[in-house]
């Protein structure tokens, strides 16, 4: 199989995990939507915002170091075994301190976060679970960039299933209400966890090694606080809606939010295809590599914005047929924030060209601006619109910030994109998006919408066409491996790229 072959079959491998990540929760929304109530859901929000921050902390930043030296030692199995571990277990350390001052003070932050002081075992339990499932991103990075994609698959779908049906069981027939899910969160993450490690112990010989963890903690440093800053302005809207509106509000928009992530779902499996490639490049081209990653990502833009493009105009028909009446008002709120997660595919990029580059400190510089954009734009608008005003100040912020990035992400590390191809696919996924909106606000008939949302889709996949990204020789090579070597019995070779 050659190396082309190789990376098509594995982004279909990824694609299973998101088949089952996007349909599983989708299957249980409209069940813990008519048992959980708006406020409920907002008060889930407020205390994941504390989990992801202190998540964030434990992490220190470790995920991008290990990222960037997983390829410095990929030829070495010591070496990555030991920066495997020993990364592990810093983080692993780290959470242990933070959570054991969580548990202690856990009303006084609950009372906080939440205000409501008696969620303090809501706040704990919610902490927990999120670095349960957060921990496992080392284990699952291994498996990506050392292209073992069944390995990543098998694991991510069992995962998601355990988690939803966990999550049904808890709510739906033990009726713990809103704490249930962080539970069934919880369990399923030290599931997998335990389930991941006992398979790692087999692979690799556990070691630390002391040169490595420093190296790796030199680099990493300097992103805390790009973490908090990051945590800040993507769960800041929610927590502003919490504390100049209604938790009501909170709930609807954290289920837009849901609902409207998916497109990032995708994008991240999308990643998980591109990264390995492009620092691969990076590392072995140097400076020139730049010169062919640009036109490499294209068709990885066009596809990711694809999925988002898709939510965007089918906000309504999704909204309406998972949640009952009272969480209609997302619907436009999905429509923003999947133009939001649709523009965050060079939120991937840039922090990869600023790491390889060691120039991390602008991270953290440049995610202070990026926050400052994010508060300013999210208080005016919540307080002048309440939760859609949260969905465009976040967008619009992350336009500007973006922007800002991007332009300093080339200085360090030039990449020769496409501009005139990615520019015309943000130009028709914005304007289809926007259409949308502007439909529904002029009370347009279901018939007139629905003509338009044809063409808009239909418009895109003439672009597809055009800029070589839908091509019959495409067709037949993802009907080869999908149909006859990725389902086939066959025993895998080595592939030479």
């Amino acid at each position: 199989m050659t190396g082309k072959e190789q990376q098509v079959k594995n982004s279909f491998i990824y694609m299973l995990p998101l088949l089952v990540s996007g349909i599983f929760p989708f299957v249980a929304l409209p069940i813990l939507t008519r048992i959980l109530t708006k406020e409920d859901y907002g008060i889930l929000a407020l205390a994941q915002i504390y989990a992801i921050l202190v998540s964030g902390f434990a992490d220190f930043g470790m995920r991008a170091s290990y990222d960037r030296n997983f390829f410095k030692y990929k030829n070495d199995k010591i070496k990555s075994a030991q920066l495997l571990f020993s990364t592990l277990f810093f983080v692993i350390l780290n959470f242990v301190f933070l959570a054991s001052l969580t548990f202690f003070f856990r009303n006084t932050f609950a009372d906080l976060i939440v205000r409501d002081a008696q969620y303090g075992n809501l706040l704990f339990v919610a902490l927990c679970a999120q670095f349960s499932s957060s921990v496992s991103y080392y284990y699952y990075s291994y498996f990506k960039n050392s292209e073992l994609a069944k390995k990543f698959t098998a694991f991510t779908i069992a995962q998601n299933i355990i988690n939803v049906v966990l999550s049904l069981f808890m709510v739906a027939y033990l009726k713990t209400g809103v704490i249930g899910i962080v539970y069934a969160q919880l369990l399923s993450g030290l599931i997998i966890f335990s389930a991941q490690s006992y398979k790692f112990l087999i692979m690799l010989k556990p070691s630390l090694d002391k040169s490595i963890l420093l190296e790796s903690i030199k680099i990493s440093y300097p992103l805390t606080p790009t973490i908090f800053f990051g945590v800040i302005g993507t769960q800041f809207d929610k927590y502003m809606i919490g504390l100049l509106a209604t938790v009501g509000g909170v709930g609807i928009y954290s289920i837009g939010q849901k609902v409207a992530s998916v497109a990032f779902t995708f994008m991240t499996a999308i990643q998980n295809v591109f990264s390995p490639q492009v620092y691969t490049r990076m590392f072995d081209l140097k400076e020139k590599g730049g010169e062919s990653i640009g036109s490499y990502l294209t068709p990885f833009v066009y596809i990711s914005t694809a999925f988002a493009l898709i939510i965007a105009v089918f906000s309504e028909e999704i909204i309406s047929i998972l949640t009952p009446v009272s969480y209609h008002g997302a619907i436009d709120i999905v429509t923003v924030l999947a133009m939001y997660y649709g523009f965050l595919f060079f939120g991937k990029i840039t922090p990869m060209q600023l790491i390889y580059s060691k120039k991390t400190y602008m991270c953290t510089v440049l995610s202070t601006v990026s926050m400052g954009f994010n508060i300013v734009l999210n208080i005016l608008f919540i307080m002048k619109w309440g939760a859609i005003g949260a969905a465009w100040g976040t967008f619009l912020a992350a336009v500007i910030s973006g922007s800002l990035f991007f332009m300093v992400a080339q200085k360090h590390y030039l990449i020769k994109w496409e501009y005139l191809k990615i520019g015309t696919i943000f130009l028709v996924f914005f304007a289809s998006a926007m259409l949308m909106i502007v439909l529904r606000d002029f009370n347009a008939d279901y018939a007139t919408r629905l003509i338009l949302k044809g063409i808009s889709i239909g418009f895109y996949i003439y672009l597809g066409i055009k800029f070589n990204v839908i091509t019959m020789d495409n067709y037949r090579l993802l009907k080869d491996i999908v149909f006859k070597k990725m389902f086939s019995c066959e025993p895998s070779r080595a592939v030479k790229s």
